[in-house]
């Protein structure tokens, strides 16, 4: 099983991203186009960061090293959204980032955000510069959602493609499968009141509600609080067969630590916001034993060849192993190099005009996780969500999500 997220020591890898085009043998004669890389790389969700970042960076290292695009070289540029004073993602400053990348005119392309909060306050930016951006992990359905096209795609065309599905089947795919799979009949919910955190929240709970199982009661957590001691005392008196929560690592971890104390027994369960290392670390065994969380893309393993061949060349570079999200953010760079592949044959600018357009009508067969397509507002076509379970194997290192994430399979669709 791939790894989900990982250390610090795979950070020399996002250093070179600011110099990219240069390091990698660009000829006087190429024409550099820079990609922007919005990434939470201060904060709680920084490990997780790093290696999604570094799918990206193998993807456009490979294609300039083998000059895959005739005199086109790549430089993705590396740009934080996280905060000291946020602890994590902080959706001002993806703002910031974004009106950066466009205003100017030689990025053609973005990669990014992580978080959906992110998402939310750079979409809007991004298509009133006609950018496109695709996200390997933020799946909060409303910004490509056409009822809300006036507030995230106010220019009218799809900006914000996603190499994950969203969380209009991660939740209500995880009700399904907690309780056709599992069992549930009753659940406590809780959020952490970010925009990821409330959306998965909201389609967990609609999907529970359809399904018969019954809703105890929701909450809403303050992600810099200390003590959630107060609210799960609460849910003990009431005694949900389940305590769901939407967020991610931030409240994610003080809450798996607290509910082990409190509610022990109780099972416990989480979008992909809690599928790292983070919670490994943070919280530890035997506190984290038997959390349930779920990955908004297919999960492959390296008995298939081609993951295999990546990750072998993954850790050579980056002394590490990949996760499914660093996947997801390969096939994102790949979908923008085969774009301007395509463009650079047909002879034909290349621009983030015709990059956008260009991503719109991107057909992939073969890439790591399977066909990728969009469709016209930027969703990918494959809906798959898959489920974890940590599950201790005392005989491996505690700390490797290679040993104590236990795939448990695909969750059922709705």
């Amino acid at each position: 099983m791939l790894s989900r997220r990982s250390a610090f020591k795979a950070a020399a890898g996002i250093a070179a991203t600011a110099t990219m085009g240069v390091a990698t043998g660009a000829q006087a004669a190429d024409k550099v186009v820079k990609v922007g890389m919005d990434l939470s790389l201060t904060g709680a969700d920084s490990e997780s960061a790093i290696r999604t970042g570094n799918g990206a960076i193998l993807a456009f290292e490979e294609a300039n090293k083998y000059k895959e695009v005739p005199g086109i070289m790549f430089d993705a540029v590396k740009f934080d959204d996280g905060t000291a004073t946020a602890g994590q993602y902080d959706p001002a400053q993806a703002a910031t980032n974004a009106r950066k990348m466009v205003s100017d005119k030689n990025y053609i392309a973005a990669l990014g955000p992580q978080m959906s909060g992110a998402g939310k306050a750079m979409s809007p930016i991004l298509s009133e510069g006609n950018l496109a951006i695709i996200t390997p992990s933020s799946t909060n359905p409303d910004i490509t959602d056409p009822k809300f096209a006036a507030q995230y795609r106010p220019k009218g065309k799809a900006i914000y493609f996603r190499t994950v599905t969203t969380d209009a089947y991660q939740g209500p795919n995880m009700a399904n499968y907690m309780a056709k799979t599992v069992g549930i009949k009753s659940v406590y919910l809780l959020d952490d009141s970010g925009a990821y955190g409330v959306g998965i929240c909201d389609s967990f709970e609609r999907r529970c509600k359809e399904l018969g199982v019954t809703v105890m009661g929701r909450d809403r957590l303050d992600p810099k609080a200390a003590d959630y001691s107060a609210v799960l005392t609460k849910i003990k008196s009431l005694n949900p067969d389940l305590l769901y929560y939407g967020g991610v690592g931030q409240a994610g971890v003080k809450l798996a630590k607290q509910a082990y104390e409190i509610v022990p027994k109780m099972v416990k369960a989480g979008g992909d916001g809690i599928l790292g290392t983070e919670m490994l670390k943070g919280v530890g065994f035997p506190a984290v034993d038997g959390w349930y969380a779920t990955n908004a893309s297919p999960h492959k393993d390296e008995g298939d060849k081609q993951i295999k061949e990546f990750s072998d060349k993954f850790r050579a570079r980056f002394k590490d192993s990949p996760d499914d999200y660093t996947l997801t953010m390969y096939v994102a760079a790949r979908a923008i190099i085969e774009t301007v592949k395509v463009l650079v044959a047909n002879g034909k600018p290349v621009n983030r005009d015709t990059v956008r357009d260009g991503l719109q009508a991107v057909r992939m067969t073969q890439s790591l996780i399977g066909p990728v397509e969009f469709d016209e507002n930027g969703d990918l076509k494959n809906k798959v969500i898959s489920v974890f379970k940590i599950t201790k194997d005392p005989s491996k290192p505690l700390d490797s999500i290679d040993d104590q994430y236990k795939y448990m399979g695909i969750a059922p669709m709705s």
